[in-house]
């Protein structure tokens, strides 16, 4: 049981103003592994009339001493119930010091001060700053903050801090110490601190008012070689937010630290972002194409934090989304803006229905502002990241590009410095357009994905096609009935020759003689009549992909067909792939369940070659095509999920079609193997990822002579694109080159710990017999650390997520394990332990046995002793929400 009985739920109708604010903090580290000391001198001032004590937030601290104004109080004038420390008399504008002491290195929970292999760093986001001293832990409160750090100088080479360095020196006992001051008011989640013997790489940024900026990468001297793509990427986020924002960086230096311990990805830190390792370091040598593309999207977010999240940031953690979803917007549209557009906006798409959609479903559903939460950490999802930034999306979509500007510029001028909600986002877009969608902000506050039927009718005697739209969306957890959501629906219309049709929507003066349109649904069902309409048109709907929602409508199969040869809306092409591909594994698991000899359409097998015999599609668009929806996503389409049936059904698909292909697989492999000089340059990576899929295909035939050209690549490769792509093949297949290469691999990577990440993931994945005992054997190699988090999701989220034929086994050793693991990391970081956990919180979705098992391991969570309110919270959600 949860230590102290169930943690209470926090609830946005609650939100009061703080008693008191804080004007400036004063913070000295004196650094030492295992007994740091922190003195804090706040200064305080009462925010409103009445006679509340101070209640500060603290977690895990050894007090030394406080006083305010200079006088040491006593153990009577303050009291510590838990996380907080009550002062019941203070004045209205007073000093308050705080001393106490910590324990860097024995912080496994990688929140507040901890050690990364022996450099110190922090991370305060969204309550670890408790961890560092007394405080009032919460984003509404704004202080201007100085750092000093004091360390052993052959200990502590870089010792670094938010704002800008103003002095350093040497005590008189040799210790180094160094001051800094952020300029910028800030909410402690923001606090950075990180010392360590570290190297760094610089360049300078020019501002567009001429204002120079240092840059500096720091990073452990080995990796001092990693760095340059990381370089690039920050400056190109810079230019590109002045470009298309116009907001330009504030201080005079900008830092990257990356650390290898880390619980998330990266942080925004006002002035020093501290990063996972994964997402800093890069050569071709030892990073995949996804990997560089991820460090450049990654590092954008990040420096775009320093407008939305930094300089606005959120009220109170129920807005999350308001800084997150905003962020998320705006990197993928750099990213989309630095590479294929096509093919970035498809992989948004993908995330959503992996992740959130699956969220929406569940027992975990929340809207993207949510209303209560018991663990904010919980809270870091799919739902306020992605389709937070959705919403932002339909924000650009209803008010256009330039609208939108305007709506950023607006929201900039009012809020600079404030920490605000999504409501003052909403009033900003709108007031800056003269234009009022009140119901659009039912998509902040309703849970749930919304489903629009779609019926249309062609009239041929007056030329008129009509289609009717119908929203609904299922009850979420706390939710039985929902109001209908503004949803903007963008349609084409295309002839039975596959060419676009001019648009003319009847009513409606700006939408005449267009190739496309926006279609506004607000009311439970709607009615839009296009005019003009020569012939039976096919349509073409949710362009890019305008809006979160589920699309049901019935059409014939050779309409996809067309859309998948002629749309020229990439997104809506690829749709139409998908959605043959799905109705075809649709129809193998039910005949897989009814015990028929499996048999896949014709129709399928057609459209595949098809595609494979496109020489003007975009290569980059013909790769992302060549992928079947996943396992995860084809488990969606059903009520009840048969494991079993859909890993047979995905396997004869591969099987099938790989066979039927062959030729043509083989010829586009060899056509894309380029062997020259690595690049990064779109159409570089476009024919690696072609030739990689082409990869997957033929391994699926099986034959010997594929295994050998997998082998041959793995050897030959000069890239870690193509050497772990055929290794994950490798590795999926008994064949005679499955240990050789494994072996290989570890010998010559074995000092890279983020390669090694790599290759622990290649075996967790394995839909292979004997999977499960290799994973086992892989828990206590030297290589894996149950407290290092990429680890953790290296091999252990990579099998719960990633290989549903394992985890999943009937005999229930899959869950086992993952329970066993969780039980352990519970104790060491709460929010990993956490992510483990919701790998099983669709279980009432599965058919027996799994069902009954997964329901036994929740149950036996939530009676663990001390259980942290991450697990406690999705483990009582998922049994209770069921």
């Amino acid at each position: 049981m949860v230590k102290g009985g169930s943690p209470g739920a926090t609830y946005l109708k609650d939100y009061t103003q703080p008693d008191y604010l804080i004007d400036h903090i004063d913070l000295t580290f004196e650094l030492k592994e295992s007994a740091t000391v922190v003195t804090a001198k706040t200064q305080f001032r009462k925010n409103h009339s009445g006679n509340q004590g101070l209640v500060l937030n603290g977690s895990g601290l050894i007090l030394i001493s406080l006083s305010i104004d200079g006088r040491l109080l006593s153990s009577d004038d303050y009291s510590i119930d838990g996380e907080e420390l009550t002062i019941s008399t203070v004045p209205e504008n007073f000093e308050l010091i705080v001393v106490n002491q910590l324990d860097p290195k024995g912080n496994k929970s990688l929140e507040g001060l901890y050690q990364s292999s022996g450099i110190y760093c922090t991370q305060c986001e969204a309550e670890g700053f408790r961890k560092i001293t007394w405080y009032l832990d919460r984003p509404d409160v704004m202080a201007l903050f100085t750092t000093t750090i004091i360390a052993e100088s052959n200990q502590c080479s870089a010792m670094l801090s938010n704002g800008n360095l103003v002095e350093k020196g040497t005590l008189e006992d040799g210790r180094a110490w160094v001051k800094w001051e952020d300029p910028f008011k800030k909410p402690c989640y923001l606090f950075a601190l990180v010392a360590g013997n570290l190297k760094c790489i610089e360049d300078k940024f020019t501002t567009a008012s001429g204002r120079e900026v240092l840059l500096q990468i720091w990073v452990e001297p080995g990796n001092i070689d990693k760095c340059d793509h990381a370089m690039r990427s920050l400056i190109k986020a810079m230019q590109w937010d002045e470009q298309v924002y116009g907001l330009e960086y504030d201080l005079d230096i900008y830092m990257i630290v990356a650390v290898n311990d880390f619980n998330m990805g990266a942080m925004e830190n006002k002035g020093l972002n501290v990063f996972n390792s994964k997402y800093v370091l890069a050569l071709p040598e030892t990073a995949t194409d996804a990997d560089f593309l991820g460090i450049e999207s990654v590092i954008a977010h990040e420096y775009f934090h320093n407008w939305t999240g930094n300089r606005v940031t959120c009220r109170d953690w129920f807005q999350l989304s308001l800084k997150e979803g905003l962020t998320v917007f705006r990197d993928q549209e750099f990213s989309a803006d630095m590479n294929s557009r096509a093919v970035f906006r498809i992989g948004d798409v993908r995330t959503l229905r992996s992740s959130q959609f699956l969220e929406d479903a569940g027992p975990m559903a929340h809207p993207v502002r949510p209303d209560s939460y018991v663990e904010i950490n919980n809270f870091y999802t799919a739902t306020v990241y992605n389709k937070g930034a959705e919403v932002v999306r339909m924000y650009q979509t209803l008010l256009g590009r330039d609208g939108f500007r305007k709506g950023m510029d607006l929201y900039f001028q009012r809020h600079d410095g404030q920490a605000v909600t999504t409501d003052d986002f909403f009033s900003a877009m709108m007031d800056a357009n003269e234009i009022s969608y009140s119901t659009f902000r039912r998509w902040y506050s309703q849970s749930g994905t919304p489903v629009i039927n779609i019926k249309t009718n062609y009239d041929s005697d007056n030329k008129k096609y009509t289609i009717t739209l119908v929203q609904s969306c299922q009850p979420t957890p706390g939710q039985d009935t929902k109001q209908p959501f503004l949803i903007p629906i963008k349609v084409g219309l295309l002839n039975q020759q596959g060419e676009s049709i001019t648009l003319y929507l009847e009513g409606d003066d700006a939408m005449q003689g267009q190739p496309d349109c926006t279609l506004l649904l607000a009311e439970s069902s709607q009615q839009f009549v296009f005019n003009q309409i020569e012939d039976y048109p096919v349509l073409s709907i949710l362009r890019d992909f305008s809006a979160p929602v589920k699309i049901d409508y019935k059409r014939d199969s050779s309409e996809l067909v067309l859309l998948m040869a002629h749309d020229t809306d990439a997104f809506c092409r690829w749709e139409a792939g998908q959605e043959i591909s799905s109705r075809a594994m649709v129809d193998l698991v039910g005949q897989a369940l009814s015990g028929q000899e499996l048999s896949l359409s014709q129709e399928l097998v057609d459209a595949m070659a098809v595609l494979l015999q496109s020489p003007d599609l975009d290569p980059a668009l013909i790769a992302e095509m060549m992928q079947l929806p996943s396992q995860t996503y084809l488990a969606e389409q059903f009520t009840q999920i048969n494991v079993a049936a859909i890993f047979k059904a995905s396997q004869f698909i591969y099987k099938t079609l790989g066979e039927a292909h062959y030729d043509l697989l083989l010829s586009l492999y060899k056509k894309n193997n380029n062997v020259g000089e690595y690049s990064l340059e779109p159409q570089a990576v476009a024919q690696r990822e072609i030739k990689n899929s082409c990869l997957v295909w033929l391994m699926s035939t099986e034959r010997d002579e594929v295994f050998e050209l997998c082998f041959k690549q793995f050897e030959n490769a000069s890239n870690m694109t193509d050497s772990i792509a055929a290794l994950r093949m490798l590795a999926q297949y008994d064949n005679p080159f499955r240990e050789q290469a494994l072996q290989t691999f570890y010998a010559r990577w074995k000092e890279d710990v983020l390669v090694m990440d790599k290759w622990l993931s290649v075996q967790s994945i394995s839909k292979r017999v004997g999977t499960f005992d290799e994973i086992k054997s892989l828990l206590t190699h030297p290589v894996f650390e149950l407290s290092n988090p990429n680890k953790v999701r290296a091999l252990l989220s990579s099998f719960c997520y990633g290989n549903p034929i394992h985890f999943h086994a009937e005999n229930g050793e899959g869950y086992e394990l993952a329970f066993e693991h969780i039980a352990k990391l519970d104790k060491l970081n709460p929010q990993v332990a956490a992510s483990l956990l919701k790998s099983m919180t669709r279980w009432d979705r599965y058919v027996e046995p799994q069902k009954s098992l997964m329901k036994n391991v929740l149950q036996k969570v939530v009676v663990l002793p001390d259980l942290s309110s991450d697990c406690y919270e999705i483990a009582s959600k998922c049994l209770n929400n069921s």
